[in-house]
């Protein structure tokens, strides 16, 4: 089962946040079809987009992770919020590149630098936040630290793996947020900064069936972690006929009387999860009708 800790070290140095999300990412992958270099990317996005939402205080608030730096992957978007539900896409996912020299999924080229990653968080208030910052390297996890420090002045570590198995599944995934505290003493800083920089692959501390408790311990066993929360993550698409109703008529009268008299029905399909919605009839006639009131 995929699931998600907050922690924080017991000198209050710095708080952690680490999922495991193997299973969301796969059916991520089975919903899109993924490429393993655009199942790597997206996959990473999704397992930092959970941690992220994760931060957030109630249950109605959103975070939204956009990701475009001009690669052949196009976009991608993860939409989650701070109960442990997931939802993404990425623009190509059939995009595939070959290896790095290490043999590595070449999962910044695919994305590329030459752009932005956005974060949009909506709490309730009459705007969302949103901060932008430039993509460093397009391998995520750098990119959204390099966020953190720019856009909330949070010194924070992000280390986000995908391990692809032969046959496309997802063999591990997951990842940890970690961020360092006002008070954090010298020396303590200097430790954790040793511990990420001799971090194993991420990937690979996920690929066996240690409970997330124990591989957090794992990594900062230099710390006396306390486990504060954890929770149960998944991809959950919240689409719905409605919401797809809505889109239909935001099109206005005029486009969706001329699809009718073409074609006499409407497929929409859902962006996050390929869901298809048919509109024809009576459905489409009360949609008109609706407008035109």
């Amino acid at each position: 089962m995929d699931y998600m800790i907050r922690a924080i070290d017991k000198k209050q140095s710095f708080r952690l946040f680490m999922v495991k999300s193997t299973n969301t990412v796969d059916e991520a992958r089975l919903y899109h079809n993924t490429t393993p270099t655009a199942s790597a990317a997206l996959g990473r996005t999704l397992t930092a987009g959970l941690m992220m939402g994760y931060m957030m205080k109630n249950e109605k608030d959103r975070l939204t992770i956009n990701i475009n730096g001009g690669g052949p992957l196009g976009t991608i978007l993860v939409v989650s919020d701070n109960s442990g539900n997931v939802k993404g896409y990425v623009s190509n996912p059939s995009v595939d590149l070959p290896l790095t020299e290490k043999g590595k999924l070449n999962v910044g080229a695919a994305v590329g630098t030459n752009g932005k990653v956005t974060v949009i968080m909506d709490i309730g208030l009459r705007e969302p936040y949103v901060g932008s910052t430039d993509l460093v390297t397009g391998e995520i996890g750098e990119d959204l630290a390099y966020y953190y420090y720019l856009s909330e002045q949070q010194n924070t570590a992000v280390a986000l793996g995908v391990l692809v198995d032969r046959d496309y599944s997802i063999k591990s995934a997951g990842g940890f947020i970690v961020q360092t505290l006002p008070f954090i003493e010298e020396e303590d800083l200097e430790k954790l900064e040793n511990t990420l920089n001799n971090l194993k692959s991420v990937s690979d501390y996920f690929d066996n069936d240690k409970d997330v408790e124990e591989i957090a311990k794992e990594i900062f066993s230099e710390f006396e972690i306390e486990i504060l929360d954890k929770i149960p993550v998944a991809f959950n698409c919240d689409c719905s006929e409605e919401r797809m109703e809505g889109g239909l008529i935001s099109l206005g009268k005029q486009e969706l009387k001329e699809i009718i008299e073409e074609d006499g029905k409407i497929e929409t399909v859902c962006h996050f999860c390929n869901k298809k919605y048919i509109f024809e009839g009576d459905k489409l006639k009360n949609i008109l009708k609706y407008i035109e009131e």
